[in-house]
């Protein structure tokens, strides 16, 4: 018992000194893990990055306003934001792009990501991670 204790304890040391720092960074890569979508006057769902399209890596370079699949995506997709604001710990990134919204929140200490898609009657919320590039 007191070796589980120890190891949860270690598991959850290791993943706080270990959070992705983004302070700074200007090129990241960020990671879809969980996907909703909802319908107007229906549920929502939850479903796998690949059933709705949404890629499963992509690079977000704050310079250049752009966020782009990695060169190894076979989706070879890339679209511009037209605001960045760093406020409070938090990056927020927005655009308007074939008719959908879009808008990321990025903690710069963990990394964690919450994107929002929306297009008229839908919308599409992803949670994710992001990390530096240079690592």
């Amino acid at each position: 018992m007191k070796k589980q204790i120890m190891i949860v304890t270690g598991m959850l040391t290791t993943g706080l000194v270990g959070a992705e720092n983004l302070q700074g960074v200007d090129k990241m890569v960020c990671a879809a893990a969980d996907v909703q979508i909802c319908i107007e006057h229906d549920a929502c769902y939850s479903a796998a990055p690949m059933d709705l399209g949404v890629p499963e890596f992509v690079v977000i370079d704050l310079d250049d306003k752009t966020i782009s699949t990695t060169q190894s995506s076979t989706q070879n997709r890339s679209s511009t934001f037209t605001s960045v604001i760093k406020k409070g710990g938090l990056i927020f990134l927005q655009g308007v792009e074939v008719e959908r919204a879009f808008s990321f929140v990025i903690d710069e200490i963990s990394g964690r990501m919450t994107v929002a898609v929306s297009l008229d009657g839908m919308s599409v919320s992803v949670f994710g991670a992001c990390t530096d590039t240079d690592l």
